[in-house]
């Protein structure tokens, strides 16, 4: 990687501590309806802390706003508000429908865009378009409420608001002189054909940490302050006093009004009766600008919230700016905050970004190409969120803490131990404002590419004994930590690992260690509490693929019995396989570790043998070609639930090839390995084979749950169109049932599985998620990885129809790289200059001013590739960037020479030396 400017604030945060990431992007986009807020009796996070609560009421756990930053402990927030004069409220936040309001569950009703991040956020730039006419809040909930869950969502668009272009492009970016002194620049463009009426409300707050309604634990010893205080002409400042954070100084550009107020609660509006803590609140400044109440703000300018009142008449096509900056007191405070310097650090800023991104962006890569994989990072850097949660005080205001008496059991209650407070990677700071553990994993991939300091901490997040359960259990997700997520975090460890050796020429051995000792916990886990009968076939309920199966997975069967669950098992397998590799690894500096590689070998050969059992008690069916879960019922009898789904194609993914030089450097294992294979020779009846007579190219060995012919069985069936392969991925259930929907007929009951290419029909797990068509991109990957595999074993020794029927032969690396272009379409421009992910929406695939700001949603179309579900999860869909890296850094020559270390090249630099380069990957 070329050394960048942006390069060397990375290692300056590393090598000598420099605080570049103190502020960054850190506030969520919503945190009313989260389980953090919810007080309620029964549960209920959407209904009890609403939107419309959201500006009168303090939050407890964590603050939100629009296109804001925060510090990395998030006591002080920025952020900007809006008016139009003629909304009902400012916008402070954005507007979206709770899971009951929305026909397909909870949505983000707004148009926001993460267009450009480095890093350290040193620059970023965020969109946001802001309607002239009046927000129409009530229409949204009301028609999508009406709506059925077979019928599309009402969107913002829909309502008429952004008719004739009667919108401001709001610009929000950010650049920095220094970590702590932070350059704003806010710039709103009338697009409309006429003078239109704009306040621009930049607002600086505390999170309030000080109410006496907060536990002792986490109060702060004193309340902080915002106070005017005298500024250079033309200009109008803020001094911030905090007692942790130190002092600062908040600069406004022009003589604009400060309205200052409380971050506390409007107790007296919200809970009659109730007393409120300041005669100002929370909403003052809302009632001030709107409701034209300058009693509701503070007229002794000072407070714990405040906000710069721009008021403007932009004309049609014209557009103004404000300038801002937020400067540390030990900062260099003698110039003047505004001229022509200011201007000056945004070019340098926006430059080196430039710079920053040419450099891990393949030469090769078009320029819309390279487009989207600048702005997939850019939401992945964007979606960085300060998370707080104190299980043990949490528990505590709920009466659910199983350490005192008379508790009773409620959400989370096992989980009193955490204590989360860190900045992490959210899949959706508006839809999934909380970290879910397997999503996580995938988000490490991409940001490895721009950061892989921070993509290590974020793997070591929820390994550490603030997040692991004491019993070994990694949290999923803030719903219900103790639900079950699939056991990637081996997997995500071992790339990140190779990618830094191949990036830095060095071993982070210590890293290795404390992640495998770690995982060797969530591993037990998993054998002692999901392989219910010790028979290496695991269960886990929905295992984060939500509604794919023909029951809730994650509640008891309507039929008694349970499941044993083909995705479950494949995912223990492949668990198996990283943590023999892992293993690996440290014995190359440990010797110590060398039995752990026997012990996982092991584990591997037992789940093939489990998975692979045949006959009518296996998941393998024979006729079909196919695995599926089977339905263990209390009579002792089974039944296999034959859907064809993303289930069945995670067998593929347990696949892994061991170089001769890995193997040469352990021969007392392999003797092991092998003596247990001749004794035991039922584990290896059914798996790929591989050892003496069985290497492949450059002799290689394999291990997968696969054989070569439920390899190709399995491939025809992935590869037809009229199945899996979409033209934009591979789908994560079969067209097959679009035609032959699945059914189980239990106690009168029908259960039924359909094809279903965009939205969920039912409400499992929400309704807001859909794995019965769509195409998911981490599964996606998972597959691509495994053909990778394959390849590297076979070489050009074994070619398959892609697509199906189609008589073009290919390679395994040539079918991995059709897969990899036909989910990277969904982003591109075709011929037509549309862009597939924006489907029949005709604002964002013909006005200039929409079409090139990507989103990166949830989930796409099985027929037509067009996003669906949350529209900002950047987090795993951001692995389009990882896809395209890697494509355009390699090719099949190149690959089968390299072997794994193919994958962690990096983009071609003739400035990296030669050993780092032989060390790339490691030839293992």
């Amino acid at each position: 990687m070329t050394k960048t400017a942006e390069n060397e604030r990375l290692e300056a945060v590393i090598s000598r501590s420099i605080p570049w990431k103190k502020w960054g992007p850190y506030l969520s986009e919503r945190q009313w309806g989260t389980v953090r807020e919810d007080y309620s009796e029964g549960g209920d996070a959407w209904n009890y802390f609403t939107h419309e609560h959201a500006r009168s009421r303090a939050y407890r756990w964590g603050e939100d706003g629009l296109a804001g930053i925060s510090d990395d402990k998030q006591r002080l927030c920025f952020a900007l508000a809006l008016w139009n004069g003629k909304d009902s409220i400012l916008k402070e936040r954005l507007f979206g429908l709770t899971n009951n309001e929305g026909n397909h569950g909870e949505d983000v009703k707004e148009y926001y865009f993460y267009l450009d991040s480095t890093p350290t956020h040193s620059y970023m730039k965020y969109l946001y378009k802001y309607p002239q006419a009046a927000y129409p809040y009530a229409d949204l909930v009301e028609t999508n409420r009406s709506r059925s869950k077979n019928e599309m969502e009402y969107e913002l668009l829909d309502t008429g608001v952004f008719n004739d272009d009667r919108y401001f492009d709001v610009f929000v970016e950010y650049a920095k002189e220094g970590p702590e002194d932070i350059l704003v620049r806010i710039t709103a463009l009338n697009h409309g054909p006429d003078a239109a009426e704009l306040h621009l409300l930049p607002t600086l707050w505390f999170r309030n940490d000080w109410s006496k309604w907060i536990a002792a634990s986490n109060r702060a010893a004193e309340k902080p302050i915002l106070k005017q205080i005298e500024a250079p002409a033309g200009t109008s400042a803020v001094v911030v006093m905090h007692s942790l954070l130190g002092k600062y100084i908040f600069s406004c550009e022009g003589d604009v009004p400060l309205l200052f107020t409380e971050n506390e609660t409007n107790h007296e509006l919200l809970f009659p009766g109730q007393k409120n803590e300041s005669p100002h609140v929370k909403d003052g400044i809302n009632n001030c600008v709107v409701q034209s109440n300058h009693g509701a703000v503070n007229s002794d300018q000072k407070g714990t919230k405040v906000a710069a009142h721009y008021q403007f008449h932009v004309g049609g096509g014209q557009s103004k700016v404000i300038r801002l900056r937020l400067q540390s007191s030990s900062s260099d405070l003698k110039a003047k905050p505004f001229g022509k310097q200011f201007d000056e650090v945004f070019a340098d800023r926006l430059r080196e970004a430039d710079e920053f991104y040419k450099s891990v962006t393949p030469p090769s890569v078009s320029a819309d190409t390279a487009k989207v994989m600048r702005q997939a990072l850019a939401g992945m850097l964007w979606s960085k969120q300060f998370f707080f949660f104190d299980g043990d005080n949490w528990l505590d205001e709920h009466h659910s803490n199983p350490l005192h008496h008379g508790y009773r059991n409620s959400r989370n209650s096992e989980w009193y131990h955490m204590l989360n407070q860190d900045i992490i990677s959210m899949p959706d700071k508006w839809e999934y404002p909380w970290y879910a553990a397997w999503d996580l994993a995938f988000h490490t991939l991409p940001l490895s590419i721009v950061d892989p300091d921070f993509a290590k901490q974020q793997m070591d997040l929820m390994l550490r004994t603030a997040y692991l359960h004491p019993n070994g259990q990694m949290p999923a997700y803030e719903w219900n930590f103790s639900d079950v997520n699939p056991p990637v975090h081996a997997f995500a460890s071992l790339f990140l690992y190779r990618a830094e050796m191949a990036l830095r020429g060095e071993t982070d051995v210590e890293f290795l260690k404390a992640t495998f000792n770690k995982l060797l916990l969530n591993f037990t886990w998993w054998v002692n509490r999901k392989d219910r009968f010790g028979k290496n076939v695991f269960e886990g309920g929905f295992l984060g693929l939500d509604n794919i199966g023909v029951f809730d997975r994650s509640a008891p069967l309507p039929t008694g019995g349970h499941l044993e669950q083909a995705d479950g098992t494949a995912w223990m397998a492949l668990f198996s396989q990283n943590m023999l590799e892992l293993a690996f690894e440290i014995t190359l500096h440990d010797r110590t570790y060398e039995p752990m590689i026997m012990k996982f070998a092991e584990h591997f050969y037992y789940i093939g043998a489990a998975m692979n059992r045949p006959g009518r008690d296996g998941m393998w069916d024979e006729e079909d070609g196919f695995y599926y879960d089977l339905l263990r019922l209390p009579d002792g009898s089974s039944q296999r639930l034959k859907v064809r789904s993303m289930v069945g194609l995670l067998p593929l993914c347990a696949t892994t090839v061991t170089e001769k030089s890995m193997r040469d450097q352990i021969p007392q294992t392999i003797t092991m390995v092998q003596e247990r294979l001749r004794r035991i020779p039922e584990l290896k009846a059914t798996i790929h084979p591989t050892g003496v007579g069985h290497l492949g190219v450059a002799e290689r060995g394999i291990m997968a749950l696969v054989n070569p012919e439920r390899l190709r069985r399995i491939l025809t069936k992935m590869l037809d169109e009229n199945e899996f392969m979409s033209p934009y991925g591979i789908r994560s259930l079969s067209k097959f049932h679009q035609q032959h929907p699945f059914v189980l007929n239990v106690g009168g009951h029908e259960y039924r599985v359909d094809y279903l290419p965009a939205e969920s029909n039912t409400g499992m797990f929400g309704g807001n998620s859909n794995w019965r068509g769509p195409v998911w991109m981490p599964v996606n990957l998972l597959i691509i990885r495994a053909l990778l595999n394959f390849y590297l074993y076979y070489g050009n020794n074994f070619k398959i129809e892609c697509p199906t029927g189609s008589g073009k032969l290919m390679n395994l690396f040539e079918v991995s790289k059709e897969i990899s272009d036909r989910l990277t379409r969904i982003f591109l421009r075709d011929e037509g200059g549309r862009r597939p992910v924006y489907g029949g929406t005709e604002k964002f695939q013909s006005d200039p001013f929409w079409r090139d700001n990507i989103y990166f949603f949830e989930y796409f179309h099985g027929d037509n590739g067009a996003g669906l579900g949350a529209s900002h999860q950047t987090g795993w869909t951001g692995l389009v960037a990882k896809l395209i890296q890697l494509y355009g850094s390699i090719d099949a020559k190149s690959a089968l020479e390299l072997g794994k270390r193919a994958a962690f090249t990096d983009v071609p630099d003739k400035t990296r030396s030669a050993a780092a380069r032989a060390m790339a990957g490691g030839e293992r």
